[in-house]
């Protein structure tokens, strides 16, 4: 997987041509058509970079990336209307990391985007994979091989059960719905109603906790979700 990536673009043929392309260069993508939600869905999906469109509804994204910024770090790459030279000076001047004015080619935003996640993680090169580790209740997370380690032993999960531990261990103490901890885990891929979360939740137990009948990190919230405690 070369890479998370939230689009933010309000254009629902632009957002999901991006989508498409980036897939199909294997990055996992997250899309929202607005900026009210940024926030919380970098939080849950974890993204590697943000590609961010200024004209948004409601919402604008020089607001958005000012909020972003009062949080994050994340790079931040700006999709701007031809010839806005002051939005995009305002842009850079906010802590966008790059922009790329309209019409473009997915190209060239790929090329842009791979040069600043080359930028952002040379930087941390000195803290290797800190960024990547999650620690929390005795478990070790390693997003960039997508481990997870109880203690000193590494503990082997499923693809689905490392994502359900891994936006679980990002909210510590944060109730969580099944249908919050399932679209971050399998995206849109799952009925209303699955109780399969149920199922990754029990076997995610019976790995990490001594007593999985009584378990001290993973909480059943009734009629709610689930919490991870730390």
């Amino acid at each position: 997987m070369a890479g998370r990536v939230l689009i933010i673009e309000d254009d629902s043929k632009i957002r999901m041509l991006l989508k498409e392309y980036l897939e199909g260069n294997d990055f996992q993508v997250a899309v929202l058509s607005d900026g009210n939600k940024a926030i919380e869905s970098i939080n849950s999906e974890s993204p590697d970079i943000v590609i961010l469109d200024i004209m948004l509804p409601g919402k604008n994204g020089l607001e958005v990336l000012k909020e972003i910024r009062q949080k994050s770090s994340i790079p931040v790459v700006m999709l701007t209307a031809k010839g806005e030279d002051a939005d995009r000076i305002v842009g850079l001047e906010l802590g966008a990391d790059d922009y790329l004015p309209k019409p473009f080619n997915p190209r060239e935003l790929l090329a842009r985007m791979r040069a600043v996640m080359r930028r952002t993680f040379k930087d941390k090169e000195v803290e290797p994979d800190s960024d990547n580790l999650i620690i929390a209740g005795g478990i070790t997370l390693n997003r960039a091989k997508q481990t997870a380690r109880l203690g000193e032993e590494e503990i082997e999960l499923s693809s689905t059960e490392y994502k359900i531990l891994e936006v679980l261990m990002t909210n510590p103490s944060v109730i969580l719905s099944r249908d919050q901890i399932m679209n971050y885990a399998r995206g849109r891929d799952f009925m209303a109603f699955d109780r399969s979360i149920d199922v990754h939740i029990s076997k995610l137990r019976s790995k990490l906790e001594k007593d999985p009948g009584g378990p001290k990190r993973i909480k059943t919230i009734w009629g709610s979700g689930y919490m991870f405690m730390d």
